[in-house]
């Protein structure tokens, strides 16, 4: 269940959008709670239902949850030092791989990062319903977690992924508190949306 004084941090919009996709963050502190098979088995049925090129599902997932802590260490080897001091809370971690060559063709799938992204961001919508909080992470081993999993030619390890409940940003170090307290900022979609040229303004937005 979620921890009541855990705290959400909903995005500050200025148009509305549905509530999970408000409620969805990356936040640093989480607790050791174990995830539920059941849920765990909902966020990559998410992922499997998302959109992909040709249907070709270019994504695969390297899983450990912290009930296994020979697998949970394993897997926490394999992410940069800044992100391991926190994520090592998380009861879960994952690690998304890309498949780069369409199955059916052998020929290369230009989109499959894309894809893979995708099928990340329906999993984190889904475990923001589940009450389950999900931090996405840059900041991993590529070439350790293809030697300490396997990972064969043709596949390319996207991104790392910390899931599990939230704590209180009490219990982080200091420096991260104050990082999980910041507000939420992203540039306004005025600066993003363009019509007629690159560059140009959308008129929807002013």
């Amino acid at each position: 269940m979620t921890n009541p004084e855990a705290k959400e941090k909903p995005a500050p919009v200025d148009s509305p959008v549905n509530d999970l996709l408000r409620r969805r963050w990356s936040p640093l502190s989480f607790s050791p709670q174990p995830v539920e098979p059941e849920k765990l088995r909902s966020l990559f049925e998410a992922a499997r239902w998302s959109a992909s090129s040709f249907g070709a599902q270019p994504w695969s997932f390297l899983v450990a949850t912290n009930d296994n802590p020979a697998e949970f260490e394993k897997m926490l080897g394999c992410l940069v030092e800044q992100n391991a001091e926190w994520a090592r809370n998380a009861a879960v971690l994952a690690i998304s791989v890309a498949k780069l060559d369409f199955a059916q063709t052998g020929k290369p799938n230009r989109h499959a990062y894309y894809d893979v992204g995708h099928s990340v961001a329906y999993l984190s919508v889904e475990a923001t319903a589940l009450g389950l909080w999900v931090h996405q992470m840059a900041g991993f081993q590529s070439g350790k977690v293809r030697e300490v999993y396997g990972v064969p030619e043709g596949y390319d390890p996207v991104s790392a992924i910390a899931i599990g409940y939230g704590a209180p940003t009490g219990e982080l170090p200091e420096k991260l508190a104050q990082r999980e307290k910041a507000p939420r900022t992203r540039m306004p979609a005025s600066e993003f949306v363009f019509t007629g040229h690159w560059g140009r303004k959308a008129p929807q937005f002013p």
